[in-house]
């Protein structure tokens, strides 16, 4: 019992932590990861044999990059936030956490790899039973979170819609104006409800990894077999997932803390912000439901083994490189709204 109160102390304590701090503890973390996998790679390179190491954990993390900016972990990250920033917290680490729990089916994945268990090739190879099972919990949660997400986030942006017409009008706004409530909100309410911090991210971004069907974390795995075939030393081995993993929860971290950014000026300052928090909520739902629409059609198609062309069509989408047109669309609406509210206050 004593234990239980002071884990619950040292998290109120965490809690008030400024937002300066809690800032530099995640990205000491993201740097802790960068400085681990330059150790293993230095320390399983010492003997200067094994120079195909370096080009290998230096495509690793350029495969971080690339992954962490598929359509799924943007929408993901920036839904999460919003909904977070919406009740009045910040959220610092939410990208963070995503990215960790995502990449950590990776790593794991690795260590089987530089163990040489065989066993991880039935879940990489099309086809077989493990990797449909783990496709389909992987595609059924991140299709089910991201549709909840996605309606969640829709109320809000109806919400703001209205209150934008409001203040157009010559009404007055609140914050609490631009929250999303309502039957869908509240249909959603005990379901989104486990979803109370940050944290809690990590087993979302876990389950996201689960599907082992994204060609940058299938690539990784199958360059760190042939790796190992090729008499690479374990220690640069386990260089490669780690590179990856830092690579990856850098662009997280940095997506989600500018998203908070974002969603904090456009919630906390709404006689201002009103017509951009109205845009970049409304994106942030159409988007998670767009996904969430060809996750949930893919997943269908597989479960069953359907054979219609619309199910099929929806399997075969790949939103690897799409993330960076929303990523482009949320600067496009931030860029407007900075240029707009300089031009307002010089007037």
């Amino acid at each position: 019992m004593t234990a239980m109160t002071e884990f619950a102390t040292m998290y109120r304590e965490r809690e008030q932590l400024s937002l300066r701090t809690r800032l530099l503890f995640t990205f000491g973390a993201v740097a802790a990861l960068h400085l681990a996998a330059v150790v293993l790679l230095l320390v399983g390179t010492s003997g200067g044999a094994q120079p195909l190491a370096l080009g290998l954990v230096i495509t690793a993390y350029v495969a971080g990059i690339k992954h962490s900016y598929d359509w799924d972990h943007i929408a993901a990250i920036d839904n999460s936030t919003r909904k977070f920033v919406a009740q009045h917290k910040d959220p610092v680490s939410v990208g963070f956490a995503f990215s960790l729990g995502h990449s950590s089916v990776v790593v794991l994945a690795g260590l089987l790899v530089v163990a040489g268990a065989t066993l991880i090739g039935q879940f990489m190879e099309d086809g077989t039973t493990g990797n449909k099972v783990l496709g389909l919990i992987g595609s059924g949660v991140s299709g089910l979170f991201l549709l909840a997400m996605g309606l969640f986030n829709g109320s809000a942006f109806v919400r703001a819609s209205q209150a934008y017409k409001n203040v157009q009008a010559g009404g007055e706004v609140r914050p609490e104006d631009l929250e999303a409530k309502g039957f869908v909100a509240r249909l959603l309410a005990k379901p989104l409800s486990r979803v109370e911090r940050p944290r809690n991210i990590y087993v979302i971004g876990f389950l996201f990894g689960l599907g082992f069907d994204t060609a940058t974390t299938i690539g990784l795995l199958v360059i760190t077999t042939t790796a190992s075939l090729a008499g690479v030393s374990p220690l640069a081995l386990l260089a490669l997932p780690l590179a990856f993993t830092a690579a990856m929860t850098l662009c997280d971290s940095i997506n989600g803390v500018a998203m908070m950014k974002m969603y904090t000026s456009a919630i906390h300052n709404p006689k201002r912000k009103l017509g951009f928090n109205a845009v970049i909520t409304g994106i942030s739902a159409v988007s998670a439901l767009f996904i969430a629409v060809i996750t949930l059609g893919g997943f269908v198609n597989s479960a069953f083994e359907l054979q219609d062309p619309i199910t099929t069509w929806l399997g075969e989408i790949d939103l690897g490189d799409a993330g960076l047109i929303l990523v482009g669309l949320f600067v496009m609406v931030w860029a407007v709204s900075a240029v707009r509210g300089r031009a307002a206050r010089s007037s």
